[in-house]
């Protein structure tokens, strides 16, 4: 699964990369200056070692009570591995004393004072005053690789180091730059249809502030298209009112002046759109209310009170035909802040919605408990789950024939959001086999 692209690891993997490669470059800099300041040293070493060596070897040798001049001698040396190696050498190249390590065969160097390399070591030469001995010390060019790659080495074990700690701290420096960066996203992020407040910018870097002032230039015009549909919508609804309720008065007084007949009929018809109509109007105005964020209290409100009497209030109509059963938990609570009103708007959508899709030879049972949860249950087929996420949308209806706006449950769920709660959609109800169920739950 690729992961989201985030840029405090793509920086920390940036600059932890760019550190490493200029690190590296940097040792192999140092490598080519080494090698040739160290060659410079053992040079040096190797030439006054030469020099003073063969001052004691003369002595040594002057010393000797006899001198063989064809025999070949060999230096008896406590190392078992010797650094420097030498050869002692007459005008003929014939070696007459040598170290240890050194080779019986000659160096493949010319009796002449100064450096020759071979392949294998880099030999320098010195010569008597008299020319009757030449002295060639031989320092192995391996022995010169060792040094130089082990203080290569040395500067490479920081590395081990230095990557874990600059991730840390480029982690942290990164973290803190972006700091700004996650507050506006948040900020950004609680925008909705109830929060179109400008952004604040006062604390925000330099380079964040076009941004915040392009979202708030978004916003301002965003507050002014909805405020003009909220607007437009509760002016519609309400002026719908009058005169659809003066149209529906007299197509009623129409209806029973009229006999029996085909005028009757298309009069009763056009009762029930006027109803209809009425109807839609009335779900048109509480979403417009909803759209302008009435749910949102800052006071504590006994919401039970508010309940019971919408209860009562259906129970009370004869349309509803006793179909509502009500029960509340022992010393079940809903003092809640919210809006008593708004509870009212989402508590007569929800039970109007069970009244008019649910059957009608089954009960709608409401039901607070004591956790404060809202149940509105009614019976009726399984409503598919693709369905079921679509109903809190506007003007969206499941599979029915019943009648109704499709803003019912949208209008609820707004309103519910707005109390910082959840409305719930379950179907089949809770331990049914069918039936839906609305399940309400407010923030205590």
């Amino acid at each position: 699964m690729k992961r989201d692209r985030s840029i405090a690891r793509s920086l920390i993997l940036t600059l932890t990369s760019m550190m490493v490669v200029f690190w590296l470059l940097a040792i192999g800099l140092s490598f080519r200056v080494m090698q040739h300041e160290f060659d410079e040293i053992f040079d040096s070493a190797q030439q006054e070692t030469t020099q003073r060596l063969l001052a004691l070897i003369v002595d040594d040798i002057d010393q000797r009570d006899a001198l063989e001049p064809h025999g070949i001698a060999a230096l008896e040396t406590a190392a078992d591995r010797e650094y420097l190696t030498f050869q002692v050498r007459d005008p003929q190249g014939k070696v007459i004393l040598r170290s240890n390590d050194a080779p019986a065969e000659p160096f493949p160097a010319p009796l002449a004072t100064g450096f020759k390399d071979s392949e294998t070591a880099r030999i320098y030469t010195e010569s008597t005053a008299d020319g009757r001995l030449f002295l060639q010390v031989a320092d192995r060019f391996k022995n010169r690789r060792e040094a130089v790659r082990e203080s290569a080495v040395t500067l490479l074990i920081p590395l081990a180091v230095l990557v874990p700690s600059s991730i840390l701290v480029i982690w942290l420096i990164v973290n803190r730059s972006l700091k700004p960066l996650d507050t506006l996203r948040e900020d950004i992020g609680t925008k909705d249809g109830g929060n179109l407040a400008e952004l604040e910018t006062r604390d925000l870097p330099k380079e964040l502030r076009p941004i915040a002032r392009s979202v708030n230039l978004l916003l301002a015009r965003l507050r002014a298209a909805l405020e003009a549909e909220r607007e437009f919508t509760a002016n519609s609804a309400h002026e719908l009112r009058t005169p659809i309720a003066g149209a529906l008065a007299q197509t009623q007084r129409l209806a029973e002046e009229l006999p029996p007949g085909p005028a009757l009929t298309r009069a009763r018809q056009v009762e029930t759109s006027l109803v209809n109509l009425g109807r839609l109007a009335e779900k048109l105005l509480q979403l417009a209310r909803a759209e302008a964020g009435i749910g949102g209290s800052a006071t504590a409100a006994d919401l039970r009170n508010v309940l019971d009497m919408i209860v009562t209030d259906f129970e009370r109509d004869r349309r509803t035909n006793g179909r509502l059963h009500y029960s509340v938990a022992d010393g079940a609570s809903l003092t809640r802040s919210a809006d008593m009103d708004a509870f009212g708007i989402v508590m007569r959508n929800l039970i109007e919605n069970a009244l008019v899709h649910g059957d009608p030879d089954l009960p709608i049972r409401i039901s607070l408990e004591n956790d404060g949860v809202i149940r509105v249950i009614n019976g009726g087929p399984v409503v598919r789950e693709m369905d079921i996420a679509t109903l809190k949308k506007r003007f969206r209806r499941g599979q029915t024939n019943a009648s109704g706006s499709g803003l019912g449950l949208a209008i609820a769920d707004r309103i519910i959001s707005q109390m910082s709660g959840t409305l719930e959609l379950i179907s089949p109800a809770s331990g049914e086999t069918s039936g839906f169920e609305a399940r309400i739950k407010l923030p205590a």
